[in-house]
């Protein structure tokens, strides 16, 4: 009998489990995470609006690790032994046949006065908390931006950014309260959303024109302080600031001989395999692998990599080598609360539509659909 580690209880965790168990009914599969709790996190972006509720979100996995024949170990990874062959934890040591890491990504907290700014992306009490403080505010300015990894182009998490200013825009034109607020969106990079292609970079500005949201964009960040932004081309003053930092990998790495890209993410090549390391797969942000620089960081590209892993994984198992690779696609609804702009872009294609009622629907339909597997 295989034994086989994962670190996390995300997206790429997740798919790695399903896979793994389907290819071999006897393997034992042990998951170590913090709690044996999933977040939906691309529902986030609808708690501050009232759509979602945490309940909605936060998705006990007692049953689904029972259905899987998981053994779930409380606890957070701490470093490895044994070139990958023992995970320390907090609660002990675990010895595997092979090991996928899916423990997802840090954000960069170094900018001067972060703690002014909620970082949406850190899961239900962010989105909770930018909740609150919308209700609270009678008018004011609200700076919405993000900004990345100068070593790791990968490593950054922009498009739920859009999602709370879009959505945040029409939630205060709901509410007809819109006239007392002004948005302003930042962000260091000259283009905001390049990433998702040159497509959806006139797409965006465009929507922010069309709903009167000023922006900032091309200078340097310096820092923060309580009520202003401040970089390199000017401060402006701000009375609720929502920032993604770039991202960098976890902490617990920093103990171990895990080879790091420049960024800190771990090293892998295109079948998931961590460089150097035997049956060392990694998948999701934690990740840095080959392909273009605007390989996203989001759900489907860790759900892709978590399929190749476990696939390659198994095929090691079996005395065979390793021939998996992941399709590297964005595929993204940009979401305002009722309408949606679709983006999706892969090596050869970059396709944008406009917002449309429909695709909202869609994105709110492929959550119950995701999500019911594991309820």
């Amino acid at each position: 009998m295989k034994r086989v580690t994962i670190v996390g209880a995300g997206f790429a965790a997740l798919t790695a489990i399903q896979k793994l168990r389907a290819a071999d009914p006897s393997m034992e599969i042990t998951v170590v995470a913090p709690k044996p709790e999933f977040t939906y996190l691309p529902g986030t972006i609808w708690i501050p609006s009232g759509i979602r509720d945490p309940k909605d979100l936060l998705i006990p996995l007692d049953n689904f690790f029972r259905r899987q024949k998981v053994n779930f170990h409380q606890g957070q990874a701490s470093g490895l032994e044994n070139g990958g062959r023992t995970l320390l934890t907090d609660g002990g040591k675990i010895d595997n046949d092979g090991l996928i890491i899916c423990s997802g990504g840090r954000f960069i907290k170094k900018l001067p006065g972060i703690e002014n700014t909620i970082t949406p992306c850190e899961g239900i009490p962010a989105a909770m908390k930018i909740r609150e403080r919308l209700q609270q505010l009678q008018g004011g300015t609200i700076a919405i931006g993000f900004a990345g990894n100068p070593k790791e182009p990968s490593a950054m998490r922009g498009g739920p950014m859009f999602e709370f200013l879009f959505g945040i825009d029409r939630q205060l034109r709901l509410e007809k309260r819109r006239d007392k607020f002004k948005l302003v969106f930042f962000t260091p990079a000259p283009s905001p959303g390049n990433r998702l292609g040159p497509k959806a970079v006139k797409g965006l500005l465009k929507e922010m024109e069309k709903r009167d949201i000023e922006t900032h964009l091309g200078h340097k960040m310096k820092g923060f302080s309580d009520g202003k932004v401040q970089t390199e081309g000017g401060e402006f003053a701000a009375d609720l600031i929502l920032f993604m930092p770039g991202m960098t990998g976890n902490q617990w790495f920093d103990n171990t001989d895990l080879p790091r890209s420049e960024g800190g993410l771990i090293r892998a090549d295109r079948h998931c395999r961590v460089e150097g390391m035997d049956k060392v797969y990694v998948a999701g942000d934690s990740g840095s692998f080959p392909g273009p620089d605007w390989m996203p960081k989001q759900a489907h590209m860790a759900d892709l990599q978590a399929g190749a892993a476990a696939a390659n994984l198994i095929a090691e198992f079996n005395g065979e080598e390793p021939t998996n690779t992941f399709k590297v696609e964005l595929v993204c609804i940009v979401d305002s609360q009722t309408t949606g702009m679709l983006v999706a872009r892969t090596e050869k294609h970059n396709l944008v539509m406009p917002q449309m009622r429909l695709f909202h629907w869609l994105k709110r339909l492929f959550e119950w659909w995701y999500l019911r597997q594991y309820h």
